[in-house]
């Protein structure tokens, strides 16, 4: 299971007053004062209500404010009789260029991308950041399918009713595979990729898939307890103290918390999950590929396998897990 991006979260981005911390290769975290107020926060500074209440022990500032611009919003899908309102972050402004859409990794939430978020917003462009159906934090009481082919028709769907523009989409770890899947499904929609530590080598969820029911559930209250939660991110990032990655830890599970993630993560484990290796050469769109060499759980060198031509670039940079969120400027350039 630790195949997939365990939901770990990334550190805050740190502005002015920089102290370096454990480097591994170029890049490293830094420890430093946090820039108050990134993001921006609902108009009445609170939570939004479907948030599990858990979210207000939560000390990392950058996910808190953009925890607090999280709505739902409802998107229409032929395999359930009503809407499902799904969560996302919406851009403050419409751009003259296409779109980025951020994706996360597996078993997470758009709260990763927290200390990227305020940067591209900074630069101008339209962003939104969208919770993968099954994951995150849509309301899924009347729960849905929950399967790679389902959670590629949702996000078709949302695109069609409110981005309605080619997109340059954004993937990360197994959120590469969610990408992939979808551009090659329906190229009209996707401008450009972007895989960030690409996890799209997997054959599906593997044995996985014919655990008993039992055995899937005591699985998956494994995967959000603390304990695996919290050695996740002691394998994704160098130099940070232990109160911050318990901080980070309940960043990264806070999704877990609403009662019907369980049957969702089983839903999509037992389905057999993303397969997308004879999909890669099947992409039109140009795509650029970004890996950490010091990667702890996607092996770089499977990432510059990828098969190149002259609608791809690799780009290979030294770096800790999660490049966006150790770098958050280098990733955002």
């Amino acid at each position: 299971m630790l195949a997939f991006k365990l939901g770990s979260p990334p550190p805050p981005l740190l502005l002015p007053s920089l102290t370096q911390a454990k480097k591994c290769g170029r890049f490293g975290v830094f420890a430093g004062k946090c820039k108050t107020g990134a993001g921006r926060a609902g108009s009445d500074g609170g939570f939004p209500p479907f948030l599990p209440k858990e979210v207000e022990k939560i000390k990392d500032p950058f996910a808190r404010s953009l925890a607090q611009r999280i709505e739902r919003l409802p998107v229409k899908v032929g395999f359930s009789e009503s809407c499902i309102m799904s969560s996302c972050v919406k851009p403050l402004i419409q751009s003259e260029t296409n779109p980025v859409v951020l994706l996360h990794c597996f078993d997470s939430s758009c709260l990763e991308w927290r200390c990227t978020y305020p940067l591209l917003e900074e630069a101008g462009l339209e962003v939104w950041a969208i919770d993968v159906l099954g994951w995150g934090f849509s309301d899924l009481e009347r729960l849905p399918p929950c399967d790679a082919a389902s959670k590629r028709h949702h996000l078709y769907q949302l695109w069609n009713s409110y981005i309605k523009r080619p997109m340059i989409l954004v993937g990360p770890s197994l959120g590469a595979a969610v990408a992939i899947d979808f551009a090659v499904n329906y190229p009209e929609a996707v401008e450009k990729l972007v895989l960030i530590n690409a996890s799209v080598y997997a054959e599906g969820t593997g044995a996985l898939a014919r655990l008993p029911r039992s055995v899937a559930y005591a699985g998956v209250y494994l995967l959000k307890s603390i304990p695996l939660r919290l050695y996740a991110n002691i394998l994704a990032f160098n130099g940070i103290s232990l109160a911050t990655s318990l901080d980070w830890t309940n960043v990264g599970r806070l999704h877990c918390l609403l009662p019907w993630w369980e049957d969702a993560t089983i839903n999509f484990m037992s389905s057999g999950g993303y397969n997308v290796i004879a999909q890669i050469n099947q992409l039109k769109q140009k795509s650029l590929l970004i890996c950490g060499e010091c990667d702890q759980i996607v092996n770089y060198k499977q990432v510059v396998m990828c098969p190149t031509d002259k609608r791809k670039e690799n780009y290979k940079l030294n770096g800790i897990r999660t490049l966006y969120s150790n770098t958050p400027r280098q990733a955002g350039a």
